[in-house]
């Protein structure tokens, strides 16, 4: 018998922390959970083992926040360390299915009768993006969607918008009614002056062919606005 007691071997410092999170996801979900928290179970689904709190907590740090993180673009999220391009895949997916669902919620009602589901859309599928996008929603006579269209993508802070173009495209998909939206990369919705005029252009055209412009919604981090909430339709 060796005269040197075996030491137990000790247990790493996470050990229990993935079923302990995912216990307080089951009782209290998201809302229970810091942004970074939720970001690990993310994590957990790809790497199997170790401890991800640091990588998930680089992640909110280089983003801003969970919402962030999960619309940053591939490249961006494998230059934080400890995330690996299985990482940026699955946080893709998970923004895709996101995507998949919000749009479904707009499928399926009338448009203007679901006003707030167009809200989260717009909101998920581009308030977080790093480049402006300029989209348009193209309603039926009873308002329902015929068709969601990224007509655009242009830099940071613009992008270019040709109302003749738009209208076009209208008439070829026999729309009656028109939501227009863009997002704003700073994170600022408010409308800037040429927002303001390209609309007034697109509406002015559009008018005498009886198309209605419902509304103009810029999404950013920060919220969203409507040009009709402020009176300029």
């Amino acid at each position: 018998m060796s005269g040197f007691e075996e030491r137990p071997q000790r247990m790493p410092h996470y050990h229990g922390h993935r079923e302990r999170l995912r216990e307080r996801f089951r009782k209290g979900g998201p809302a229970a959970l810091a942004d970074y928290e939720l970001m690990e179970l993310v994590l957990f689904m790809t790497i199997p083992r170790g401890d991800v709190k640091e990588p998930a907590k680089a992640l909110i740090k280089r983003f801003g926040s969970f919402a962030e993180a999960m619309a940053a673009p591939a490249e961006q999220l494998r230059k934080v360390e400890g995330v690996g391009g299985r990482v940026a895949d699955n946080i893709a997916i998970i923004k895709a299915a996101a995507d998949r669902i919000a749009r479904g919620e707009v499928q399926e009602r009338r448009v203007l009768d679901s006003w707030q589901g167009v809200i989260d859309y717009c909101r998920t599928a581009m308030g977080f993006a790093d480049k402006e996008h300029f989209r348009i929603l193209f309603l039926d006579k009873r308002n329902a969607l015929i068709a969601d269209e990224v007509q655009q993508t242009g830099t940071v802070d613009h992008t270019p918008v040709y109302p003749r173009e738009v209208i076009k495209r209208a008439l070829e998909l026999s729309a009656t009614a028109l939501v227009l939206v863009h997002n704003h990369p700073s994170g600022d919705p408010a409308p800037s002056d040429p927002d303001i005029r390209m609309t007034k252009t697109i509406v002015e055209i559009a008018e005498p062919l009886g198309i209605v412009v419902h509304d103009h919604i810029i999404v950013g981090r920060k919220g969203h606005a409507s040009f009709r909430g402020l009176g300029l339709l």
